[in-house]
């Protein structure tokens, strides 16, 4: 289903980029836009994920530069049954977090610094689950093509007043003045094509994942609040890509937020509570079938000892609890004993 969605979205961006041609130059530069936007979808394809990393300055790295970082991703990996994605780094000090690649073979998350030094490694978790969840549902294909194609649509519109004299364009100096009026705004109408409900699909597969929907939700509050008052000066420049963030990058010196390109974060970490009421309801029916009233009284008395285990350890000991009862297929055995981050020796941050 998604691939139809993103035939459908390549062909929409291919005939508004014709359209904005036809106004430009008439026939000819309609052609000459088909060319263009032919080969475009063709990069897009291919290489617009490289490109949007590259727009965002972010740098690869490994388990040896970024430990915890990379070790979160790997871990969550492995518990959605997803290959191992390229992790990167942005050095910019908003909180923020995108994912991108044509398929989850050839994918990539991407974190900035602020994201890494503001959130616990729980939050951090929880966002790089809602990236994954990304991944898996394939919408990362999507939005990257949105991202590139947008950006050159907007482009393209700039150019209007240079080539619009063109005497083949039937439409004169309206046409020009329409090229330019509307090309900047199809990057936004474009965007708010893109369902919202992949963000909320992603919110609660991600949720899934990492079998706890406040640690997103404790994240989405953190980098909402930071946001508004950090500025992304790379998302400001290429503002084609802000719908590829967890939360929207652009501080509203721009006209694009007159477009939301998000949710309202106030109903995403409403959803997410929501979710956790649904988890805690399905985790006490489960426990209730689990235990006979002996058992559970022992179990509880189990329970009131202090523990000295970590959120991520603890999340980890009912996962293979929940495994083992329910014969589920384990999960692929972590490379190295020595892994830091989710349900490593190391821990939590606190």
């Amino acid at each position: 289903m998604n691939m139809v969605k993103t035939a459908m979205l390549i062909a929409f961006m291919t005939a508004l980029f014709m359209g904005v041609g036809f106004m430009i130059g008439g026939t000819g530069g309609m052609m000459i836009a088909l060319v263009i936007a032919a080969c475009m979808n063709l990069f897009s394809y291919w290489k617009s994920d490289k490109m949007v990393l590259s727009m965002h300055r972010a740098k690869e790295v490994s388990r040896k530069n970024a430990p915890e970082y990379y070790g979160i991703v790997e871990q969550l990996a492995q518990r959605a049954g997803l290959p191992m994605p390229k992790v990167y780094i942005i050095d910019n000090p908003q909180p923020n977090a995108f994912a991108t690649g044509r398929n989850p073979e050839n994918s990539a998350v991407a974190a900035t610094t602020g994201l890494l030094n503001a959130l616990t490694q729980e939050e951090v978790a929880g966002v790089m689950a809602h990236e994954l969840a990304h991944i898996q549902n394939r919408d990362t294909l999507t939005m990257t093509i949105t991202a590139t194609l947008a950006g050159a649509i907007s482009m393209l519109g700039n150019f209007a007043m240079f080539f619009g004299g063109n005497r083949n364009n039937p439409l004169g100096f309206i046409g020009v003045l329409a090229a330019m009026i509307v090309a900047p705004f199809a990057a936004m109408i474009v965007q708010m094509a893109i369902s919202r409900t992949r963000e909320y699909s992603a919110d609660r597969r991600g949720a899934e994942i990492c079998d706890n929907p406040m640690w997103l939700a404790s994240a989405l509050e953190k980098i909402a609040a930071a946001s508004g008052r950090t500025v992304n000066e790379d998302a400001e420049r290429n503002p084609a890509t802000a719908h590829m963030f967890i939360i929207n990058p652009l501080n509203g010196q721009r006209a694009d937020n007159l477009f939301s390109t998000h949710p309202a974060t106030e109903n995403r970490i409403k959803a997410l509570r929501q979710m956790e009421a649904e988890f805690s309801s399905q985790y006490d029916q489960y426990e209730d079938d689990r235990f006979d009233n002996s058992d559970r009284d022992a179990h509880m008395r189990s329970t009131t000892t202090p523990s000295t285990t970590t959120p991520w350890e603890h999340q980890r000991e009912q996962y293979e609890n929940k495994r083992l009862e329910k014969d589920v297929k384990p999960d692929p055995a972590p490379k190295s004993t020595d892994l830091p981050g989710p349900w490593g020796r190391k821990g939590a941050k606190k």
